[in-house]
């Protein structure tokens, strides 16, 4: 009786190997992005719920939203020009658009563009 042989080649799991280690590495590069633009959310909200900041100048806002990026180390997001208001009806927008980019493999860079609004409350004045 003849048996047949099952299972993967040398070759086959070094291929799948790589794979899952190149998609590992990739995901090294692209997890800590999120993980940053998630604190970035959570700064918004924790300023929206803020009652202090009812009748707050913007750049008494700017200052507290740094000050909450800076406990969750989110270092990429601290520039100034990413930071926008607009007034409107519903009270004060607070918009944060920003770019991220990681080297991955030499000249090959992972890019990810990030944009987050809350609606502060009323009463933020210049």
């Amino acid at each position: 009786m003849k048996q047949k042989q099952r299972g993967m080649t040398m070759l086959g799991f070094l291929m799948v190997l790589c794979l899952v280690i190149f998609f590992a590495f990739c995901a090294m590069k692209i997890v800590p992005m999120y993980i940053e633009f998630y604190s970035v959310k959570q700064a918004l909200k924790g300023l929206a719920e803020d009652q202090g900041l009812a009748g707050a100048s913007k750049e008494k806002i700017r200052e507290m939203y740094l000050r909450r990026l800076e406990m969750s180390y989110a270092d990429h997001v601290k520039k100034m020009d990413a930071m926008k208001f607009e007034s409107g009806d519903g009270g004060v927008k607070m918009v944060v658009d920003y770019e991220r980019r990681e080297s991955l493999l030499a000249n090959l860079d992972v890019v990810g563009k990030f944009h987050a609004e809350q609606v502060l409350t009323r009463g933020a004045s210049d």
